[in-house]
């Protein structure tokens, strides 16, 4: 499997290191016990595309939000993660 980094270009997947779910999001820290409980030991196992964190350790450094086909390890797209939690931001201020 290769990644096109955004910053280095295209790159074989031992370069990287997948980090997780790029979907779940962090309780507020005044949350109830229930959705710090959810958010720390409960993931889904999703069958098709998702969006995954990887990181470029062998390369740029950089933090990048994977679209990838769980079945078949097609990768839709590859973005860093600042520009998208910049469009996050953007978006709900809208």
């Amino acid at each position: 499997m290769r990644l096109n980094c955004p910053c280095c270009g295209p790159r074989g997947v031992e370069e990287f290191t997948y980090r997780g779910d790029a979907t779940v999001r962090r309780p507020a820290p005044d949350a109830a016990a229930s959705d710090w409980v959810d958010y720390v030991y409960l993931r889904d196992n999703p069958a098709g595309w998702h969006r995954e964190l990887w990181y470029h350790a062998a390369g740029c450094h950089a933090w990048l939000v994977v679209t990838r086909d769980t079945r078949t390890h097609e990768i839709a797209d590859v973005a860093r993660a600042v520009d998208i939690a910049r469009q996050d931001r953007e978006n709900a201020g809208s």
